[in-house]
């Protein structure tokens, strides 16, 4: 069992966040989800930040991006965590929904929504994820990696990049992670090139699991707001 805990520890340890879900009745390909990010910019304003995290030409604004673009089946989406919820408002102010993605003309029609809060905390057990297209190397740390002598050096090495990716996540939704994290990569199913930021980087498709409960198709790792690094959980029907 854990310790007693005080009311004030207790505050800290367990963190609520809000979680917004929005998948619009349309049909991107997947190299199309840049394009729905900027033209959902483009329709809620530019002068709102946290859709695209640019405070000027040069400038971002660093942390845990709370709106993100993704791709759900076939389907553009929304996820919006903690005060990204509050901001998404923007987009729906229009009442023309009709955005341009690319070259053609898209009606943000909405198909599904989830609206949710989830409590984040330190599990006595373990909870099983597929992590899609996850961006876990930079340049320099992708040499590192590939200079580690066998497979288990790489896999240690991938989990403890998975590790930090999840306490960035707590840092940005402020939330303070006071225990271990758990973390095991049981398969990398997949690993390629992705085109991200006028490069190719190695994206990895891998199933893990770990001690903190993580909603479906939040994003971890590098590039989250463009549908990069989605997590998904592994139900216990489905193994």
């Amino acid at each position: 069992m854990w310790p007693k805990l005080s009311s004030e520890k207790y505050h800290n340890v367990l963190k609520k966040i809000r979680y917004l879900r929005i998948q619009f009745d349309a049909e991107i390909a997947a190299y199309e989800v840049p394009a729905f990010r900027g033209a959902v910019i483009a329709k809620a304003g530019p002068e709102h930040i946290l859709f695209h995290n640019h405070l000027n030409e040069r400038e971002y604004l660093y942390g845990y991006p709370v709106i993100q673009y993704k791709r759900i089946g076939r389907n553009p989406a929304l996820v919006c965590v903690d005060y990204g919820v509050d901001e998404v408002h923007h987009l729906f102010a229009n009442q023309d929904l009709e955005v341009r993605v690319g070259e053609r003309p898209v009606t943000l029609t909405v198909r599904n929504l989830q609206m949710d809060q989830y409590t984040l905390q330190i599990w006595q057990k373990t909870f099983d994820y597929r992590l899609y297209n996850w961006l876990a190397l930079n340049q320099d740390n992708h040499r590192a990696y590939q200079d580690l002598p066998d497979e288990l050096s790489r896999i240690a090495y991938l989990e403890n990049i998975l590790k930090a990716n999840i306490l960035s996540f707590a840092k940005g939704m402020k939330w303070n992670v006071d225990r271990t994290i758990q973390l095991r990569i049981d398969e990398i199913m997949r690993a390629k090139l992705v085109p991200y930021k006028k490069q190719r980087l190695q994206a990895f498709d891998i199933r893990f699991r770990t001690n903190v409960f993580l909603p479906d198709y939040l994003g971890l790792g590098k590039g989250v707001s463009m549908g990069y690094g989605t997590v998904t959980r592994v139900r216990q029907e489905n193994k």
